[in-house]
């Protein structure tokens, strides 16, 4: 990725909240040499076993679940607001039903072996540590349940260790 630095994790300067939950952000792997992406606004960064982690959810239904399932890494980009259109479609179509990357203006890119998209401001590559579908009865609040899990399709939560930031220069 040209333009792009390297950083530490304890250097990044940007709110998770703002990131995550109002800019958005893409997770995005492979599997059996094709690529999937979706839009996620719910997730977090810290730390976990003495490593830096991010956490991930995906719904049992999305097309990026087995994609993510599939594979050891996956990444995490997020981009400055003149996306959020892309980010918005990527986000409501389905890779199942039509090649959704094609209509927008992202360029897929690999760090190493795990894809990214070039447009971005920031990267995350993530290594898998740990996946646990949530337990309804885990619940303390049950309110979330009812107003989060109406279908019951209970997400899968990943932990990752972060591997490598990526920053635009």
């Amino acid at each position: 990725m040209s333009n792009f630095r390297e950083i530490k994790p304890e250097d990044l300067n940007e709110s998770a909240f703002k990131l995550i939950g109002h800019d958005w952000m893409l997770i995005t792997a492979e599997k059996e040499n094709k690529i999937n992406t979706m839009t996620a606004s719910w997730g977090n960064f810290g730390i976990m076993w003495g490593k830096n982690v991010v956490s991930i959810v995906l719904r049992p239904q999305r097309f990026t679940k087995e994609f993510i399932d599939a594979s050891s890494t996956f990444s995490l980009t997020f981009f400055d607001k003149s996306y959020k259109k892309d980010l918005s479609y990527l986000g409501t179509v389905s890779g199942r039903n039509e090649d959704k990357l094609s209509k927008t203006n992202l360029t897929v890119t690999y760090i190493d072996t795990t894809p990214a998209f070039e447009e971005s401001k920031l990267t995350i590559i993530c290594k898998k540590l740990y996946a646990q579908e949530l337990d309804p009865q885990c619940f303390i609040e049950k309110n979330i349940d009812k107003q989060f899990y109406p279908e019951k399709d209970y997400h899968t939560l990943y932990i990752a260790e972060v591997e490598k930031i990526l920053i635009r220069e």
